[in-house]
């Protein structure tokens, strides 16, 4: 039986009631951000009306098609993908916040082109937790001069940390690798970068463990609107 998107809603957030409570975080609410790429804007308003208020999309012009048609809506709207040069600027005027910035280049841009009629634009650093070639990312040798850099930049707030680690199924791996991440979070802020409080960590198959290890949010999902929509099959 396929449950439907608001009764897998509440599935996932008892998950995450329950995880908070076992691995003691109450203390530290965990967003949850519905990942809604691939699935239309009726899926959006869905969720919405089951409770949902944050969204992440990977892919921008999809995403504007669904911030324009869903407007009148209160939602808050995150971009999770990686980021080009020529897509910074409907970065910029779109987004409340933006998970995925990894170089000064494109924080720069997002600056200058962040209108001056809106807050400042939440910023979280991408980390290549485990330094893979294939993925996007600072590494943590050099993330306390990209938070430094972006710090500097008036139209935006530094915000924290995300990052996609090696996925594996070893509940152990999966610890050490937020681990990582929390504990670079935490030298940035003693260092001084006070609103970097965020971790951006945990997917479907390994929120567990991110809560586990401090996430603030998380981003689901599959568990949350099913499988992923071909390009093919989206009309």
């Amino acid at each position: 039986m396929t449950l439907s998107i608001p009764e897998n809603l509440e599935k996932v957030r008892q998950l995450i009631s329950l995880y908070q409570e076992m691995y003691a975080r109450n203390d530290t609410p965990v967003q949850l951000i519905a990942v809604s790429k691939t699935h239309d804007a009726d899926a959006v308003k869905t969720a919405f009306q089951a409770g949902q208020m944050q969204f992440g999309e990977n892919y921008l012009q999809e995403a504007l098609e669904k911030i324009e048609t869903l407007k009148a809506l209160p939602l808050v709207w995150h971009f999770i993908g990686p980021i080009q040069s020529n897509k910074t600027r409907a970065i910029a005027e779109s987004f409340h916040w933006v998970h995925s910035v990894d170089r000064l280049k494109i924080a720069q841009r997002l600056n200058d082109q962040r209108p001056e009629s809106l807050p400042p634009l939440n910023i979280l650093l991408q980390v290549n937790i485990n330094e893979e070639d294939s993925k996007s990312g600072v590494t943590l040798d050099t993330l306390e001069t990209l938070a430094s850099e972006v710090n500097a930049l008036p139209r935006l707030k530094l915000s924290g940390l995300m990052a996609i680690p090696t996925a594996t199924n070893d509940s152990a791996l999966q610890r050490q690798n937020f681990h990582s991440l929390r504990v670079a979070r935490d030298k940035l802020v003693l260092a001084g970068f006070t609103s970097c409080t965020h971790l951006s960590m945990g997917m479907s198959n390994d929120f567990e463990a991110a809560i586990a290890e401090g996430a603030t949010m998380i981003r689901i999902g599959t568990d949350i609107f099913g499988p992923r929509i071909p390009a093919r099959d989206r009309l």
